[in-house]
């Protein structure tokens, strides 16, 4: 199998934007296929995420995707240039390209660089030698990259374009046949970087306030409280007969049966042991949204919906954090929730982020599961109507399989509107704030020569054999 663009990029880019980059790559990935129908789905495209399996020795898979790979997508930004092991994808593939030409005297621009971030000023020679501006490209692709576009309008047109463009390079640079390697060993390649002065910026915020609202265990239910909002006893008569209650393991949430069998989740003695996905995740939801967090460069604190969430609200927006709700649709109808999301829903908090998960026992299509909505649709009418924008703040149904990129998305969205509010009143105070330090002097934008630079001498690849450096597995 020879994929039609191998790519290369940060993992600190993915962990500060993972949703991003799984976009560009599925997006790109989706407009070759389109251009390039007669290439079959494995044969487009290779990412070591999706292709390495446990047990792969990842760097000799990696040594051989790209010594056949007919092109290499590079997603230049700091992280990048800061990475030993980018350092070794990227001149690995410019050796390949440098070899092709020595033995046949023909160019093939086949190293596509995409502009992620601005990249720092000084590149190395071998970098600065292939071209990756492009002017026809929009101004907004060339001040900030392709992750300010993805940022401002993940399917806007200026985004579009720029896929449609790289593609484009793809296909044409991959119907020239450039010349495979037997062998190539990256354990054995020295980057052209890591940079000195080429560290990534740190994480993009300070600070992510969870907010939680949801129930109890039936045990620690307040007396007379409802165990489901929700469900009208004429909703309950139809559904399915209840399922036997099933026993929780010691220490872990019990898990919450209304008359019907449907069940809202696990629950425990506070609302942040809530847990809506079969099996039960341990941690609960809310601690598994802190680790995520976390691991893409962001604190957290973590606190429940009550009477202060408005004046919560307005003080991290002051302080440019970005703020999340978790919410239950089992609990949202219900006292102490229901009036303090319903003031939340009255006034107007455009930079908050709203998750409202669908559990995996939650009813199915029909009466009971329209009348569980239904509820979470009266606590939330005005967001309500906003669920379907572009990159909407407010998430309903949240699958498991979802949850975690869809938490992410929200996060950035959150941010990127705090940075663009903070941006009107003080640019400088606001980037330094985000972490995104003074601010970056405009470039343009894509990607590989529209001529061959002059030919060159070189031939060798990989470079003479050395000793590891420490970090080299470090991507």
């Amino acid at each position: 199998m020879r994929p039609y663009f191998f790519f290369s990029y940060a993992r600190r880019d993915h962990q500060a934007g993972g949703a991003f980059v799984d976009q560009f790559f599925s997006d790109l990935r989706d407009e070759l296929a389109r251009i390039e129908p007669a290439a079959g789905p494995g044969e487009l495209a290779y990412r070591d995420t999706e292709r390495l399996r446990v047990g792969d020795d990842w760097e000799q898979q990696l040594s051989r995707m790209l010594a056949v790979s007919r092109t290499m997508v590079a997603l230049y930004s700091p992280a990048y240039f800061a990475s030993p092991y980018c350092g070794k994808e990227w001149t690995a593939f410019d050796g390949r390209m440098r070899r092709h030409r020595t033995l046949t005297g023909e160019e093939v621009p086949a190293l596509i660089p995409v502009v992620w971030e601005p990249p720092p000023a000084c590149l190395p020679s071998e970098v600065r030698r292939i071209q990756y501006s492009q002017h026809d490209l929009g101004a907004a692709y060339a001040a900030g990259g392709l992750r300010g576009l993805l940022r401002a309008d993940p399917h806007g047109p200026d985004y579009r374009r720029v896929v449609r463009a790289i593609a484009e390079r793809v296909r044409e640079a991959a119907c020239l046949p450039l010349t495979e390697l037997t062998h190539l060993d990256l354990g054995r390649v020295s980057g052209c970087f890591p940079l000195p002065d080429a560290a990534p910026p740190p994480g993009r915020s300070g600070m992510v306030r969870i907010f939680v609202a949801a129930g109890r265990s039936p045990a620690r239910r307040p007396s007379g409280e409802p165990l489901s909002v929700n469900l009208p006893a004429q909703a309950q008569a139809q559904a399915p007969a209840a399922e036997a209650p099933v026993a929780a393991a010691p220490g872990a949430p019990a898990q919450q049966q209304d008359e019907a069998g449907y069940r809202g989740g696990w629950y425990g003695d506070r609302p942040r042991d809530w847990a809506p996905y079969h099996p039960p995740r341990l941690p609960p939801l809310v601690v598994q949204a802190q680790q995520v967090i976390t691991r893409a460069g962001h604190s957290t604190t973590l606190d429940e919906v009550g009477p202060g969430l408005a004046a919560s609200l307005d003080r991290a927006r002051e302080d440019n954090e970005a703020c999340i709700l978790l919410v239950d649709p089992w609990a949202a109808g219900a006292e102490p929730y229901r009036q303090v999301l319903r003031d939340f829903d009255d006034q107007n908090h455009p930079v908050t982020g709203v998750l409202v998960p669908a559990g995996t026992d939650d009813p199915p299509e029909g009466p009971a599961r329209s009348r569980l909505w239904g509820g979470v649709r009266e606590v939330f009418p005005r967001n309500w109507l906003h669920r379907s924008g572009p990159e909407p703040l407010f998430r309903v149904r949240v699958t498991r399989e979802r949850f975690e990129s869809d938490l992410l998305r929200t996060v950035t969205v959150a941010q990127g509107r705090l940075l663009d509010e903070a941006d009107e009143a003080d640019p400088v105070l606001a980037r330094a704030a985000f972490g995104l330090g003074p601010g970056v002097a405009a470039m343009p934008g894509l990607t590989i020569p529209a001529w061959p630079p002059a030919a060159s001498t070189e031939t060798a690849l990989p470079p003479a054999p050395r000793e590891p450096r420490e970090g080299d597995s470090v991507r």
